[in-house]
């Protein structure tokens, strides 16, 4: 009488368990392999094969049903790690000649999107400043430029007066690399500029539009703690960077219908796809205004 075929499952329980023996698992681990590779092992049935002789091409088009499921980076990561760990274990073993997880495409890792500030809560940080001081006045100038601009926050505390034109509306920026560009601002960043000039001190000499102490170069922790400072008072939640306000420039222009070459210059990235990502911020946007606005959108 001949025993019992084994199922797949009990073929690849057991084959998992000898190899969480000599890599020294813990039973959560263990079962973590198990889960991922038994889902593996159904898509590949369906495809008339499975686990044990599945194919490069089977794995590639396993993988891809896991992008187009919507599974998270992470998850579809685990499974192809699952998947790597078992075929290196068959082949150490003898029982596959070949390593169809071996040589697979890299996964292109997605970019985190921009954390996005609304125009209200932008107006609402700007107005945080107490403007009758020199300080608040000061603080409220740094704010304005740095969302009339998009500057880096390095490139707005090395600010010299000399890189300002108040009646051109241009400012000189001396980016990463030491490459230098243009970048105009409107009527209410110029009116700032003109009320700090007037009340900036004089004394000690600094070649800085926005002095630290001593006249020296005002630091980026600096201006940080004062930027979350105005966003406590002006209840914004979470609190911004002073890289969210140069995400907020970028996409609030693109908002407005401002042409993307455009901004990857005023930004001064040298790759228009490092600007693209602010372009999914706009298309996440829009999705929400249709979930909120639209009858059968999500409510």
């Amino acid at each position: 009488m001949t025993a019992p075929r084994q199922t797949n499952e009990e073929t690849i329980t057991g084959l998992l368990q000898r190899l969480a023996m000599l890599r020294g698992w813990s039973p959560k681990t263990t079962e973590s392999y198990r889960s991922d590779l038994l889902h593996a092992d159904a898509f590949f049935c369906t495809a008339h094969t499975s686990l044990m002789q599945a194919s490069q091409g089977a794995v590639l088009k396993y993988l891809a049903s896991l992008g187009r499921k919507g599974l998270r980076e992470t998850t579809i990561q685990r499974r192809r790690s699952a998947l790597s760990t078992w075929f290196t274990y068959l082949q150490d073993q003898g029982m596959r000649h070949d390593h169809p997880a071996r040589y697979l495409p890299k996964m292109r890792k997605s970019r985190p999107l921009p954390k996005l500030m609304s125009e209200q809560d932008v107006e609402a940080l700007l107005a945080a400043p107490d403007t009758l001081t020199a300080t608040g006045i000061r603080d409220r100038c740094m704010l304005e430029i740095l969302y009339a601009t998009g500057l880096r926050v390095s490139e707005l505390t090395g600010l010299q007066l000399a890189h300002i034109d108040i009646a051109a509306g241009l400012v000189r920026v001396i980016g990463k690399g030491d490459k230098e560009r243009l970048v105009p601002f409107g009527e209410e960043a110029a009116r700032w500029l003109q009320q700090w000039l007037a009340a900036r001190p004089n004394e000690p000499a600094s070649p800085f539009l926005f002095p630290g102490r001593a006249g020296k170069i005002m630091s980026r922790q600096n201006f940080w703690l004062r930027l979350k400072q105005y966003a406590v008072l002006a209840n914004i939640s979470p609190l911004p960077s002073p890289h969210t306000l140069r995400h907020a420039f970028a996409t609030h222009l693109l908002n407005h219908g401002a042409d993307l070459r455009a901004v990857q210059m005023l930004l001064g990235h040298a790759n228009v796809t490092t600007t693209e990502i602010y372009t999914h911020v706009s298309r996440a946007r829009l999705h929400d205004l249709v979930n909120q606005s639209h009858p059968l959108g999500k409510h």
